[in-house]
């Protein structure tokens, strides 16, 4: 396992010799877009964002207006919209109760976006620093071909352009998975709070258009 471990630690002090700087802060990168990633997985886990079927039943079965069996089938619920859901069952979800569950709901939408910015910054830096990184050895490369005048060789010259284009390779390959993955992040937290509208209309039924004096109307928060 040490001999393993030596022969890997000394490839990886190669590779960021031959890419200098750039090829190391990209590498940096890398490893805190996979910690990011892995931690959003798990975070979406413990929120429970996801599909929720014992919701749509009880949704379902309330709309019915089988209340009671509508409220059994959250009595277990592990994820927040089935216990906010739970509870405003078990206050009979009266309108007034519609200001109180549309901030739980966005509180819970905003939870689920935590990190995300972090893994937006890493999709549009990761490119940018990988190109900036070819740029400076595309500046070295030509310095060398001046100073050699027509005696400089041409495998040298390449050599340096390929270790040039080292970075940009690195940097989308760092960037498109992560801009995969918080695409489909994005896309399930949109369809959570899309589940959370629903839910909201469903129990407190549609909202009121508003006019000049439901906008001056102060709101009652039902307590719960």
């Amino acid at each position: 396992m040490s001999g393993w471990f030596a022969a890997a630690h000394a490839a990886l002090v190669d590779f960021v010799a031959l890419g200098g700087w750039v090829v190391a802060l990209l590498l940096a990168i890398s490893v805190i877009a996979g910690a990011a990633v892995l931690w959003k997985l798990w975070d979406l886990a413990m929120l429970r964002v996801g599909p929720h079927p014992a919701l749509a039943a009880a949704l379902a079965d309330w709309q019915a207006g089988q209340r009671t069996a509508a409220a059994a089938r959250l009595a277990s619920g592990r994820s927040a919209l089935d216990r906010l859901a739970a509870r405003a069952m078990a206050a009979g979800a009266p309108e007034t109760l519609r200001p109180r569950l549309q901030a739980e709901t966005e509180a819970h939408a905003a939870r689920a976006e935590a990190g995300l910015r972090l893994l937006d910054a890493i999709v549009q830096t990761a490119p940018l620093l990988g190109l900036f990184g070819t740029v400076l050895g595309m500046i070295e490369a030509f310095q060398t071909l001046q100073a050699g005048g027509s005696s400089v060789d041409p495998s040298q010259l390449a050599g340096g352009i390929w270790v040039a284009l080292l970075t940009t390779a690195m940097g989308l390959g760092i960037a498109m998975p992560v801009s995969l993955f918080l695409s489909w992040t994005e896309s399930r937290i949109a369809r959570e709070a899309q589940g959370a509208a629903l839910m909201v209309e469903v129990l407190c039924g549609p909202a009121l258009p508003e006019t000049p004096e439901t906008a001056s109307r102060p709101l009652v928060a039902v307590q719960g």
